[in-house]
């Protein structure tokens, strides 16, 4: 079990860089199982929305960052939690949540984005 979470955890790491600078079709190719579960309000549904999503985004952001701070994995879910950095200098922290099928293959996906504040009143990080 120990390993598959492992594998679990490495895999939705890759999944979502390989997507996030500009492969989005590698990515469903390598680690999306046969169906794909879309929670975020602004993808559609399935494989084929997904990639057309992440490839105007390669286009349209070409030079974005993203630096993974957290991974932690139960059962067939995995989080990550993320810092991305933007073209204007506009920082993000994300959360993403991604359910295994029992093949470790990417089912179903949820996440929430919060720009990062240039202040704050407790002065604690976003990570």
């Amino acid at each position: 079990m120990q390993q598959e979470l492992e594998a679990n955890k490495q895999n939705a790491i890759a999944f979502y860089r390989t997507a996030y600078l500009g492969n989005p079709e590698k990515a469903v190719e390598l680690y999306v199982g046969a169906e794909y579960i879309q929670h975020n309000p602004s993808v559609g549904n399935g494989k084929a929305a997904f990639i057309e999503y992440f490839d105007q985004m390669a286009k349209s952001y070409p030079k974005k960052e993203i630096e993974f701070v957290r991974v932690v994995a139960e059962g067939d879910l995995v989080a990550l939690h993320t810092h991305q950095i933007w073209p204007g200098d506009e920082e993000y922290v994300t959360m993403d949540f991604f359910r295994f099928d029992e093949a470790g293959k990417i089912v179903e996906h949820w996440d929430s984005i919060q720009q990062i504040p240039s202040e704050s009143k407790h002065g604690n990080s976003m990570y």
